[in-house]
C-alpha cells in the first residue's frame, strides 16, 4: 500500500515523501530579477517543513519579459549566485529543488505573429536558462506550459494557428536540455484544460503530454483557473484528479497532481486508487509551511487552508491568518 510518506526516487531526485511544493509566486524579486532577503527565509522555512521536493516560482528566461511585478529570472549570469544561495538554503535540509522556467511574451508578439527565427530564439532562451540553473545548483527544471503563459498559449489552438504540432517546441527544448545535461531532471507543467472556448482541452492536453513524455522525467497536471475557492477536505479536493489519473495510465513517467489537496486521507486514496505518483501543494504550505512535519508527527487533521485566496493580495503572498498571528 502506497502512502504520502513513501521514500522514492524520480530520475535523479531522492524524495523522502511523495509531497511536492508546487511553484508559487512570491513576487520578491526586483525588475532585474535580484532577490531580496525574504525569499531565502521563505525557502528555508519550506524546506525545514518536511516537503519532499520544492519547485520554485515562475522564473523568466527572458530579460525583457514583465508579466507581473516581482518575478524571478534566470536570464542573466549575474543572477546565478543568488539562485545558488537559494539552492544551498534548500539543500541544507536535504531537499531537492527544481526551478520552473517560464516566459510570458517574446518581443510583445502574439503567438501567430512569431517567425521561425523567433521560435528558435525562444528555444535557445529556455536552453540557456537551464544551463544557468545547473550552475546555480538546481536538481531539475520544469518547463512551464500551463496557466496561460507563453508555452501554454503556444500549445493552445485558441492562440496558435500556425502548426498542428505545437508540442514540437517543448520537445525541442527538452531534447536540447537533455543533450547538455543528461542527469538533470526535466519536468513539464501543463493544463488539463484551458477552460476557455477553443482552447486546449483534455484531448489536446493528453496528445501533447504523450508526445512530450518521451523527453521528460515527470509531468505536473494543473489547469487554467487554478486556486479554486471553497475547497473542503473530503468534499471537493483534487479537482484535476480525473484527468491526471487518465494521463498517468498513458505515460511511462511519474505524474504529479496539484490542486485542492487538503487531507492526507484523500491523498493516500489517490495514490492507491490511481497511477498518480506524487501530489503537489501550494496554498496549504502558504498557510502551514510545516504542514508535512505536522502530518508525519501524527497530527493528521486536514490543512488549515480555507482557500480564501487572500494570500494573493498580501506582500510576498503571505497567508492572512499567519500575518494576524504575527508569523
Amino acid at each position: 500500500m502506497k502512502t504520502v510518506f513513501d521514500k522514492t526516487r524520480m530520475k535523479n531526485l531522492a524524495l523522502k515523501n511523495r509531497l511536492i511544493r508546487s511553484a508559487t509566486w512570491e513576487a520578491l524579486a526586483d525588475a532585474e530579477g535580484h532577490f531580496g532577503e525574504e525569499i531565502y527565509r521563505i525557502y528555508d522555512e519550506l524546506a525545514a517543513g518536511g516537503v519532499g521536493c520544492i519547485i520554485n516560482e515562475f522564473t523568466s528566461v527572458y530579460e525583457d519579459d514583465y508579466p507581473h511585478a516581482g518575478m524571478a529570472r534566470l536570464s542573466n549570469d549575474v543572477l546565478i549566485p543568488e539562485h545558488r544561495r537559494l539552492t544551498d538554503t534548500v539543500h541544507a535540509h536535504h531537499v531537492p529543488v527544481i526551478v520552473q522556467l517560464a516566459m510570458d511574451e517574446y518581443q510583445g508578439k502574439k503567438i501567430d505573429a512569431l517567425s521561425s527565427a523567433d521560435i528558435d530564439a525562444v528555444r535557445e532562451l529556455f536552453v540557456k536558462a537551464a544551463d544557468k540553473a545547473v550552475l546555480a545548483g538546481y536538481d531539475g527544471v520544469q518547463i512551464h506550459a500551463a496557466h496561460g503563459f507563453f508555452l501554454s498559449r503556444y500549445i493552445s489552438p485558441a492562440h496558435n494557428h500556425q502548426t498542428n504540432t505545437p508540442e514540437t517546441l517543448i520537445i525541442d527544448i527538452a531534447k536540447a536540455i537533455r543533450a547538455n545535461h543528461p542527469d538533470l531532471h526535466i519536468s513539464m507543467k501543463i493544463n488539463s484544460s484551458d477552460f476557455v472556448k477553443g482552447g486546449l482541452d483534455e484531448n489536446g492536453s493528453m496528445r501533447v503530454s504523450i508526445a512530450c513524455a518521451e523527453f521528460l522525467d515527470s509531468i505536473e497536471v494543473s489547469g487554467n483557473g487554478t486556486s479554486a475557492v471553497g475547497i473542503k477536505a473530503g468534499v471537493n479536493e483534487a479537482y484535476f484528479r480525473r484527468y491526471a489519473a487518465a494521463l498517468a495510465k498513458n505515460v511511462g513517467i511519474p505524474v504529479i497532481l496539484v490542486g485542492g489537496h487538503r487531507s492526507m486521507e484523500n491523498m493516500n486514496r489517490i495514490l492507491n486508487d490511481t497511477d498518480i505518483a506524487y501530489l503537489s501543494l501550494s496554498r496549504p504550505l502558504v498557510r502551514e509551511p510545516d504542514l508535512i512535519n505536522r502530518w508525519e508527527s501524527g497530527n493528521t487533521s486536514p490543512s488549515k487552508c480555507v482557500s480564501c485566496n487572500m494570500c494573493y493580495r498580501t506582500p510576498a503572498h503571505r497567508c492572512i491568518f499567519r500575518l494576524r498571528e504575527g508569523k
